[in-house]
């Protein structure tokens, strides 16, 4: 199972940090990130996201 990545669509906008169930999503300067390590690629994020940017990363 490989860890979900955030694509430069990000638009900032957090609505994917809530639906993480292991916090693993971060504020970055231009995007937010997953912490690759402890992603349980559940796409919670993935559903949440008004600009599709969280893809599975495989």
């Amino acid at each position: 199972m490989m860890a979900f990545a955030i694509s430069d669509d990000c638009i900032c906008c957090g609505a994917c940090v809530g639906e993480c169930p292991v916090n693993c999503i971060q504020e970055g300067t231009e995007k937010y990130s997953i912490d690759a390590e402890t992603c349980i690629s559940c796409g919670s994020c993935a559903e949440v996201c008004p600009v599709d940017a969280p893809h599975d990363a495989s």
